[in-house]
């Protein structure tokens, strides 16, 4: 393990007071990066991530976000928003990717997009939207990580009204939900009191169970 990696890790947190400063575009598109090159389950994105950096509409988004001042003090937010309609269109799209990407005959992935087909035709609306939701999670945190790395501050953030937040990005219409959110900018050190403090995690012998 690179030790470079487990310094940025002990050096991030969930930084609760950002100072306005913004991100060279250059850092910011590395994370997003990061985050499209996220695993997905059956490699299939079941979500769409806004990347907001309009300040009118990060002060539309303050009160659904319980006023977390991260929303407008941070450099951009991001939006990770969940599908709720679901269609063979959009496996027939990422088969089309598929064989352009990796140069296969198209109806070679004919038993791949059956199973995607299948797991959509066989679940519930519900249990749907939470298995896309599930996949913003892993995709949040390569967000996180990269961040990191890239030593630029980040707060994953669930406390939000998500239904206030879907209506403000015109999510609804589009079939979507905001599911979580990740809020990039630099950390304001004197006004944070979380800044100094010593990270607090289960010590190893009580988290991991080795058999």
């Amino acid at each position: 393990m690179n030790n470079n990696f487990l310094e940025a890790f002990e050096w991030r947190y969930a930084t609760k007071k950002m100072n306005g400063q913004e991100i060279p575009e250059e850092k910011l598109n590395d994370i997003l990066d990061a985050i499209r090159l996220s695993p997905s389950s059956l490699g299939f994105t079941p979500y769409t991530i806004l990347v907001i950096k309009d300040k009118e509409t990060r002060e539309k988004l303050l009160p659904h976000c319980y006023n977390q001042s991260q929303i407008t003090a941070s450099s951009a937010v991001i939006v990770f928003a969940a599908w709720k309609n679901f269609n063979t269109e959009q496996v027939d799209k990422f088969m089309k990717e598929i064989a352009e990407t990796r140069n296969v005959p198209l109806e070679s992935l004919d038993g791949f997009a059956a199973n995607i087909k299948g797991k959509i035709n066989n679940s519930t609306p519900t249990d749907l939207e939470i298995w896309a939701a599930k996949q913003t999670y892993i995709a949040l945190g390569f967000g996180i990580a990269a961040a990191a790395l890239s030593a630029v501050d980040a707060t994953p953030m669930e406390g939000f009204n998500p239904a206030g937040v879907s209506e403000i990005l015109g999510l609804e219409e589009k079939g979507m939900t905001a599911a979580c959110i990740l809020a990039l900018g630099y950390r304001d050190a004197a006004a944070d009191f979380l800044a100094n403090a010593k990270k607090v995690r289960r010590k190893k012998e009580e988290l991991f169970v080795h058999i």
